[in-house]
């Protein structure tokens, strides 16, 4: 793509890097943002040959949440549902992996954008950062989701109505991010893990990230059922047959999503 689209997507092997290219607003989000970056995220879902998607932004911040110049919407319902909603739930229900490499701050809609992702890298100075309080909103796009389930009710609700900046250290605390490397480092660090996790069984990765994503809103017995309907075409695979043989002949796998 342009270096001057608003997201470029380039691919190296079976890894992606879907990067947000609004550097002068630090990667605001407005129309034509949410748009491409909707288009992009179902590209590379639907790309069989890609298996893991880095997503970063350029310039000195990750996201700075919704572009306020752009204007608010009449109605921010629809906006959220339309424009908002497609890319963060593709994301979440994509069957690849998808690991945010944020630098800089993740504001608003941004810190969303990057707790929707898998896995995250931050560096060290890097936040996130609910800026709503301050001008008398609440977080939205998943945000108060994910805050619930990683910090609980109380430092959740403490975060949201302060209008807190997580810095890195306590996302890492919390396990809001996986990792948190130097300043200048997290997509360096996000590409060489994501080369790594390309390597694996991209069939069971799949089917761990959507069952993940569902068990922990069930009972335990519920869970155990989900998991064994699940497993069945696993071990049906071609690469599960392989990963056995290679195993008992001490060799390394080669995964094909097959």
């Amino acid at each position: 793509m342009a270096q001057d689209d608003v997201v470029t997507v380039e691919r190296t092997g079976a890894v992606a890097n879907v990067t947000l290219n609004r550097p002068k607003v630090r990667n605001a989000f407005n129309f034509e943002l949410r748009s491409r970056l909707t288009e992009a995220v179902k590209a590379v879902s639907e790309d069989e040959e890609i298996r893991v998607v880095v997503l970063a932004g350029n310039g000195e911040g990750f996201c700075a949440g919704a572009d306020l110049g752009e204007g608010i919407s009449q109605s921010v319902t629809v906006q959220i549902e339309n424009e908002y909603k497609p890319f963060l739930m593709a994301i979440a229900e994509s069957p690849k992996i998808w690991i945010a490499a944020v630098n800089g701050a993740a504001a608003g809609i941004g810190g969303a954008l990057a707790m929707t992702c898998d896995l995250m890298v931050m560096e060290d100075d890097a936040s996130i950062y609910l800026a709503f309080a301050a001008i008398g909103l609440i977080p939205d796009g998943g945000t108060t989701w994910h805050l619930l389930h990683a910090m609980g009710y109380a430092r959740a609700f403490r975060t949201i109505v302060e209008g807190r900046r997580i810095p890195a250290s306590e996302c890492l605390e919390l396990g809001i991010a996986n990792t948190v490397v130097a300043k200048g480092r997290a997509l360096e660090e996000a590409g060489e893990w994501a080369e790594r996790l390309a390597l694996g069984a991209p069939l069971a990765q799949a089917t761990a990230k959507r069952v993940l994503r569902h068990v922990g809103r069930m009972r335990l017995q519920d869970a155990i059922t989900l998991e064994a309907k699940a497993q069945q075409p696993l071990t049906e695979s071609e690469d599960f047959a392989n990963a056995v043989a290679a195993f008992l002949a001490k060799q390394k796998p080669v995964f094909k999503g097959k």
